[in-house]
C-alpha cells in the first residue's frame, strides 16, 4: 500500500447524518449525501471517506461511525478490550502501555457505551423463552443525600442480564437536625425525587424487555408493593409470580439468577459496596 493513498471503504453507505440537530439524524428513510473528497488521519495510511449531509450541509466522515471516533490512540481498544475481560486493572493496563491511567478509564467507558449500544440492536431480534426475574438494589451517587434504586433483569434459566433502569429516592432514614436541613436545602436547588420513581422505572425496565415466542411475559419477583403496580403500567401481557424475600437465597430460589446479579454488581462495583463489608476489617 502506497503511504497517503486513499482507500475508501467498499459497499459503506451512511445511515444517517450524525448532527443529532439535523431532520436526517432520524430518519428512517433514504437521505441525501455527496461524497466529498477524503483526509489522512495521522494514525493510518489510508484515507478516510467525507462527505456532506444533503439535508444540513455539514460535513462529516467514515470514521463519525466508528468506535475510535476522535481517538489518538484507537490502537488501544482491542488490547484494552481483553485486559478489561481478563480483570486487569487501570493503573496496571496503563503500565503495559505506557499511558495514564485516566486514557484507560475513558477507552473503557467507550467500550462499556459501546457494548451496551451492540447489546441493545441485537436484543430487539431475540424471542423470550424463560420466565425474567427482577429485582433491586440500593446504592447512591456522589453522596448519601443523592440516594438512588437500579433495577435490574435476568433471565431465570439463561442467568443473562437483559436490561436495567435506576430510579432517583430521597433520603431517608434517622438524620440529625443539621442533615434535614441539608437535604431541605439540596431539594429546593435541585428537586425532589418522583415519589413514584420505582414503579415507573420498573414499568421501563419490563418494556425493554424482548417479546416473548408466545402467551404472556413471565416476570418473577419479590414481594415489593411498588412492583404490581409497575407491571399494570407496561401495556404488555404479564404473568407475576412472587417469591417472599424470606426464603433462603439458594440456587433453588426462583430469584437467584438476580440475587446473585445483585452480589456480583456490588462485588465488582467498588462504588456499590456496603460500607459494612468495604470497610470491615481483614
Amino acid at each position: 500500500m502506497v503511504p497517503g493513498m486513499a482507500v475508501p471503504t467498499a459497499g459503506f453507505v451512511p445511515p444517517f447524518c450524525p448532527r443529532s440537530q439535523c431532520p436526517s439524524h432520524a430518519a428512517t428513510a433514504p437521505w441525501r449525501y455527496t461524497k466529498a473528497g477524503f483526509y489522512f488521519p495521522r494514525t493510518s495510511t489510508s484515507g478516510v471517506q467525507r462527505y456532506n449531509c444533503g439535508c444540513c450541509g455539514a460535513s462529516f466522515s467514515r470514521q463519525s461511525f466508528r468506535v475510535s471516533y476522535y481517538l489518538k490512540r484507537p490502537d488501544l481498544l482491542i488490547p484494552v478490550f481483553h485486559r478489561l475481560l481478563g480483570c486487569s486493572g487501570f493503573r496496571q493496563i496503563a503500565r503495559e502501555f505506557g499511558v495514564s491511567h485516566t486514557t484507560i478509564m475513558r477507552v473503557s467507558e467507550r467500550l462499556g457505551r459501546h457494548c451496551l449500544l451492540w447489546q441493545w440492536r441485537h436484543l430487539r431480534a431475540l424471542r423470550l423463552r424463560e420466565p425474567v426475574a427482577i429485582d433491586g438494589f440500593e446504592s447512591f451517587a456522589y453522596s448519601q443525600y443523592y440516594p438512588c434504586h437500579l433495577h435490574v433483569a435476568a433471565g431465570a434459566s439463561s442467568h443473562f442480564f437483559y436490561a436495567f433502569t435506576d430510579s432517583e429516592l430521597r433520603r431517608k432514614g434517622r438524620m440529625t437536625a443539621a442533615q434535614k436541613r441539608r437535604r431541605t436545602k439540596l431539594e429546593e436547588q435541585h428537586g425532589r425525587a418522583d415519589p413514584k420513581s420505582i414503579e415507573k422505572e420498573i414499568a421501563e425496565l419490563v418494556r425493554l424487555l424482548p417479546s416473548t415466542e408466545s402467551g404472556p411475559l413471565t416476570i418473577l419477583s419479590d414481594e415489593h408493593p411498588a412492583y404490581p403496580r409497575g407491571l399494570a403500567r407496561t401495556g404488555r401481557a404479564v404473568r407475576h409470580e412472587v417469591t417472599p424475600s424470606t426464603d433462603p437465597r439458594t440456587k433453588v430460589n426462583p430469584l437467584f439468577p438476580v440475587n446473585l446479579l445483585d452480589l456480583l454488581i456490588r462485588h465488582c462495583g467498588g462504588n456499590h459496596k456496603r460500607e459494612t463489608i468495604a470497610f470491615s476489617k481483614t
